[in-house]
């Protein structure tokens, strides 16, 4: 009786770890989605889209932006630029998301 306790309490431990990280990772995606989808509608603000359409026709912004992007990976190892990066557009987005919700 002790085995079948402790073999149910040790999947009980197992499987809220697994759902608690299920759910750190969903609320991770809802901030990354929260951000791109007012980053999305701040840029075709009628006050930014202007400024907006000179940088995309700005060679050199663009020559820039591309360096910038190849430093960021998506493979599943990140490395520290990786990880910095989507923290802080993971606060950024909570934030946000906090803000207007």
């Amino acid at each position: 009786m002790k085995y079948f306790f402790a073999a149910f309490l040790f999947c009980f431990i197992c499987f809220s770890f697994t759902a608690s990280a299920q759910y750190a990772a969903q609320d991770d995606a809802k901030y990354l989605a929260t951000i791109k989808a007012v980053a999305d509608f701040k840029i075709n603000d009628e006050e930014n889209l202007q400024a907006v359409e000179a940088l995309r026709q700005n060679r050199a912004f663009n020559q820039k932006l591309q360096k910038m992007l190849n430093k960021l990976s998506n493979e599943r190892t990140k490395n520290t630029t990786n990880r910095k990066v989507l923290q802080i557009l993971e606060k950024a987005g909570k934030d946000i998301y906090n803000l207007l919700d």
